[in-house]
C-alpha cells in the first residue's frame, strides 16, 4: 500500500474509535477526519468540501423542512395512528412476558408496513415522514420512541432492496450495468433476492430489538419528579372522533408524562375517571402533567384547548411561540381570575396550562385564582417576551420549545406535497433533490411552516456530517486504501470458489459502505466486481446484485445509511447502539444473500 493509503487507514480507525467512545459529536469527528487528511495532502480542496455541494446533505436538509411540516400540522397522524394503534400493550402491571410479547406486537406494527412501503416508496423519504408521527405516538402511547425508530429506519432499508424503485443505490448499480454494456435491471428483478431478505431481516427485527435495543429515553422521561406539573384543560368539540369512544380507546389512560385529573360534564365532575368512562361532545377534560407531555395533548385529533377560541385569536398573525411566565408579588394578577384579569385582551395572549408548587388544581383555569409564584403557559406572539420581560407583571418570561398548536387546515395540503414527492421521485420525474426542495419550498409557501420553524427543523449537525463524510469517503478512494481493502477480501476468499469471489465483493461492499455514501460504495467496488467476474469467466449480473445489497444494507454506524442520520437525533441514541442491534442483522444479510444469489442469479 502506499504510504497515503497507510496513512488513511490510520486517520479512519482513529475516527471510528473517537466515534464509539462518543467524546465528541459525530459530525465533529468526521469533519475532523477530512481536514485532517486534506492539511497532509492526501485529498485536495475540491474532495475534501466536495460534500458540501453534492445532493444528500441538501436533500436532507430539505426533508427535514418536510418532516417539520408535518408536525407543525399534524399531517399524516390520521393514517399512521390507524397503523400503530392507540393503547399501550402490556401496561398496568401485567408480566414480564407479556409486556414482551406486547412490544414484539407493536415492532410488527410498525417494521412490516414500513418494509412493504418502502419497496415501492423510496426510504429516505419515506422515513422522514413517518419517523415524526413515530416519535408523536410513542410519547402519547406510553412507548419509547428509541424502541421504534431505528427498526423503521432497518425495516426501510431491507424493504428497498425489494425492488429496484426502493432506493437510489439500486437505480446507480443498473446504470453502471448499462454503462458496462449489459441489460438493466428490470424493476422486478431483484425482488427473488430481495423479498426473502427483507422478511428475515423483519422477523430479526422483531425479535431482537427487545433483547439488544436499549431505551433512550430523554432526561426529562429518566426523572419525571424533578418535573413540574401543569394542569391544563381541554375539550371534546362536538364532532370530535373521540365522541361515544371510552377513555382508554381515546389513548388517554396511560399517557406518559400525564394524567388525566377529571372529566367535567355539564357542570358535573368526574373524578377519578375509570378507563371505560365514554366521552361526549362538550366534555371538558383535566389533565396534568410535565410541561412537554401537556403541550403534546394539543396533537391528539379530537382535542382542542379549553379556551379554543382564544388560543385561535392568539394565532392569527404570526407564528406563535409558548412561553412560560412567573408570576411576581406586586403583580396585578394576584388574587385575580383569568377571566376577571381579561387576561388575552391586556396582554394579548391566551394560557394554556398553569403549574402551582405543591398543589394540583381542579375546575376552569379561567376560574382558578392566581397567587405569587404561579407558573403559566403563555400562548403568544413572538414579540411577547420583548414586551413584557421587565415588567412587574411577570417576575420571569422565559420560551418553551414545542409548544406551537398544529395547523390542521394545512394538513391535508402537506399531505398532498408528500404524496407528490413520492410520486415524483419514485417514477424518476424528477430525482429526490428536485422533489425534496420543492417540497419544501412548497410548504413553506402554504403556511404550513414559517422560515424560523424550518431552521429549526433542520438538524444542521447531521446534515454537517453528511457534507463532511464525502471528504472522507474520497480519502479513502484516491489514497488507494479503497482499492486495496477490496483486493484483499476477493483474493483472500477466491480459494472458496465462485461463491466466495462473490462473499469478498459482498462484505467489501458492505465495509465500504459503512465508511462512504452507499452510492459511492456501489460505485467503488463495481469495478473490482466486473474484473474478478471477467478473470474468473462469470456472470457479473450476481455480483451486481450482491453490491446492490451491500451497498444498501448499512446497520452498523448511523453514518452509513441517510435513513440512519435521520433517525439518529430523534431517538437519542449513542453510537454503538447501531452496531448493538446492526450486527445480527448484518450476518443474517450476508448469510441470506449467498445462499439466495447464486440459486437466482447462477455463477
Amino acid at each position: 500500500m502506499s504510504a497515503d493509503a497507510w496513512f488513511t487507514l490510520v486517520v479512519v480507525v482513529a475516527t471510528i474509535a473517537v466515534l464509539i467512545s462518543e467524546r465528541v459529536s459525530p459530525a465533529l469527528a468526521i469533519l475532523g477526519a477530512t481536514v485532517v487528511c486534506f492539511v497532509t495532502g492526501v485529498i485536495d480542496q475540491a474532495q475534501a468540501f466536495a460534500g458540501f455541494a453534492n445532493d444528500a446533505p441538501i436533500t436532507v436538509a430539505g426533508l427535514y423542512v418536510l418532516a417539520g411540516a408535518t408536525e407543525t400540522t399534524g399531517a399524516l397522524q390520521g393514517i399512521t395512528d390507524r397503523v400503530l394503534g392507540g393503547r399501550r400493550r402490556g401496561a398496568d402491571g401485567s408480566r414480564g412476558e407479556d409486556r414482551s410479547r406486547g412490544e414484539r406486537r407493536d415492532l410488527a406494527r410498525v417494521v412490516v408496513p414500513g418494509t412493504a412501503a418502502s419497496a415501492f416508496i423510496a426510504n429516505t423519504p419515506l422515513v422522514s415522514m413517518v419517523a415524526p408521527r413515530i416519535v408523536s405516538w410513542a410519547r402519547r402511547t406510553g412507548r419509547s420512541p428509541s424502541r421504534f425508530l431505528m427498526p423503521f429506519s432497518y425495516a426501510a432499508v431491507f424493504g428497498g432492496v425489494i425492488t429496484v424503485i426502493g432506493t437510489s443505490t439500486n437505480v446507480t448499480v443498473s446504470g453502471l450495468l448499462t454503462a458496462s454494456g449489459r441489460a438493466p435491471l428490470g424493476i422486478f428483478e431483484i425482488t427473488p433476492v430481495g423479498l426473502p431478505l427483507a422478511v428475515v431481516g423483519a422477523a430479526l427485527l422483531i425479535a431482537l430489538t427487545p433483547l439488544l435495543l436499549p431505551r433512550r429515553d430523554s432526561a426529562v422521561e429518566a426523572d419525571a419528579a424533578t418535573v413540574r406539573e401543569y394542569t391544563i384543560d381541554m375539550t371534546v368539540p362536538a364532532g370530535s372522533p373521540l365522541v361515544g369512544r371510552s377513555v382508554a380507546e381515546a389513548g388517554l389512560r396511560n399517557l406518559t408524562g400525564v394524567f388525566l385529573v377529571e372529566i367535567e360534564r355539564a357542570g358535573a365532575r368526574i373524578a377519578p375517571v375509570r378507563p371505560e368512562e365514554t366521552l361526549h361532545a362538550a366534555d371538558r377534560l383535566t389533565f396534568a402533567g410535565n410541561v412537554e407531555r401537556v403541550l403534546d395533548l394539543q396533537r391528539i385529533p379530537g382535542l382542542v384547548p379549553g379556551e379554543h377560541h382564544h388560543v385561535l385569536q392568539a394565532t392569527d398573525a404570526r407564528a406563535p411561540q409558548t412561553f412560560e411566565v412567573v408570576i411576581g408579588d406586586d403583580s396585578p394578577l394576584v388574587g385575580a381570575t383569568l377571566k376577571d384579569a381579561d387576561f388575552r385582551a391586556r396582554y394579548g395572549a391566551a394560557v394554556l396550562a398553569v403549574h402551582r408548587s405543591g398543589e394540583r388544581l381542579s375546575g376552569k383555569l379561567g376560574e382558578v385564582r392566581l397567587r405569587a409564584g404561579d407558573l403559566l403557559l403563555v400562548l403568544a406572539d413572538p414579540d411577547f417576551g420583548r414586551r413584557w420581560r421587565d415588567r412587574h407583571d411577570f417576575l420571569l418570561v422565559s420560551t418553551v420549545e414545542g409548544g406551537t398548536p398544529l395547523r390542521r387546515n394545512r394538513a391535508r395540503a402537506v399531505e398532498l406535497i408528500t404524496l407528490a414527492l413520492v410520486v415524483a421521485a419514485g417514477t424518476g420525474l424528477l430525482d429526490l433533490l428536485q422533489a425534496s426542495l420543492l417540497a419544501a419550498l412548497a410548504v413553506l409557501v402554504i403556511g404550513a411552516i414559517t422560515p424560523a420553524e424550518a431552521r429549526r427543523a433542520i438538524n444542521f449537525e447531521i446534515v454537517l456530517m453528511i457534507a463532511a463524510s464525502f471528504g472522507l469517503g474520497a480519502a479513502v478512494q484516491s489514497s488507494g486504501l479503497a482499492a486495496e481493502i477490496g483486493g484483499l477480501l476477493v483474493d483472500g476468499l477466491d480459494v472458496l470458489g465462485p461463491v466466495g469471489v462473490l462473499a469478498g465483493v459482498l462484505i467489501a461492499t458492505m465495509v465500504l459502505t459503512e465508511l462512504l455514501s452507499n452510492n459511492a460504495a456501489a460505485v467503488l467496488m463495481f469495478p473490482v466486481a466486473l474484473a474478478a467476474a471477467d478473470a474468473a469467466a462469470l456472470d457479473v449480473r450476481p455480483f451486481a446484485v450482491a453490491i446492490l445489497i451491500g451497498a444498501s444494507c448499512s446497520f452498523l454506524s448511523p453514518i452509513g445509511y441517510q435513513t440512519n442520520l435521520l433517525v439518529f437525533g430523534m431517538g437519542n441514541y449513542r453510537f454503538r447502539d447501531f452496531t448493538r442491534l446492526g450486527a445480527p442483522l448484518t450476518l443474517a444479510t450476508v448469510v441470506v444473500s449467498l445462499i439466495v444469489i447464486p440459486i437466482v442469479f447462477p455463477l
